[in-house]
């Protein structure tokens, strides 16, 4: 095979669905994120864990280009996001592309976000219907499968208010499947729940990452990251600590502070 030959061969490794390099984020003097790196492949999943403060929440919405930073780049399916400024003035460059990038990046929150007024099976058809523009009778077909996916097919008809947490954030988890995204990005998905409605979503989550979905998660829940994640990411301070498939950070962490973090987390 000649030089030119191997030159024109093309490439057999995945594109990241989403690749993060040299992230700095700031609110005004404070430096939350000092220059993190992250790559989530397809079909794999991310945690993201460490203390309060540590920047793995802006850290994913920053991904998400919910929050602007200041530095480095933010790459989704090879395609770069484009900024213009810099520092504290370093906003996205393109609307368009922020709109086409966050569609495809669909968020679940910790408080859920339902809108109140909407029934259920409205509140999953909304983002499809108005900003996909996509034939009602089509998502509402989708949006019914996915609430039976997650376990509240019955609930569909009734509001939020009517709905455990556990309920309202397996609604929020099929809202954001019925957008149809590249990846999922769970924000502490259950961290406002009590631990019996908690494992209702955890088991949700789990199966999600059995069928091979992108998902970066942040998570207070070390059996959760060690369960369903390929690679788990130590945050502390705006840096990563440490990094590496779970057996490893859990079973044996090189890392001092992440020792003591695991130690704390620990039931009592």
């Amino acid at each position: 095979m000649t030089a030119s030959s191997l030159a024109a061969a093309p490439s057999t490794e995945p594109t990241p669905v989403i690749a993060v390099r040299g992230l700095h984020k700031s609110y005004g003097e404070l430096e939350v994120l000092k220059g993190v790196d992250v790559t989530a492949m397809p079909g794999k999943v991310i945690a993201l864990i460490g203390s309060s403060g540590s920047g793995k929440s802006t850290l994913l919405r920053c991904c998400n280009l919910l929050e602007d930073s200041q530095q480095g780049e933010i790459v989704f399916e090879g395609e770069p996001v484009r900024w213009k400024g810099e520092g504290l003035g370093r906003h996205p460059a393109d609307r368009a592309q922020v709109a086409r990038i966050r569609t495809n990046l669909s968020m679940v929150f910790q408080s859920f976000n339902l809108w109140s007024h909407m029934t259920v099976l409205q509140n999953v058809m909304e983002a499809p219907l108005t900003v996909l523009r996509q034939p009602r009778a089509e998502v509402e077909a989708r949006a019914r499968a996915l609430l039976d996916k997650v376990g509240i097919g019955d609930k569909a008809d009734v509001y939020p208010a009517q709905m455990s947490g556990g309920q309202q954030q397996r609604a929020a988890i099929a809202r954001a499947l019925c957008m149809e995204p590249r990846a999922l990005l769970f924000d502490e998905p259950t961290s406002a729940l009590d631990p019996e409605l908690e494992q209702e979503v955890v088991r949700v989550i789990k199966a999600l990452a059995e069928e091979g979905r992108t998902m970066l998660i942040v998570t207070h829940d070390m059996r959760l990251a060690a369960d369903v994640a390929d690679h788990v990411i130590f945050l502390h301070l705006g840096l990563i600590e440490e990094q590496g498939p779970p057996e490893a950070l859990f079973g044996a962490p090189k890392s001092t502070r992440l020792q003591q973090f695991l130690r704390a987390t620990q039931p009592a």
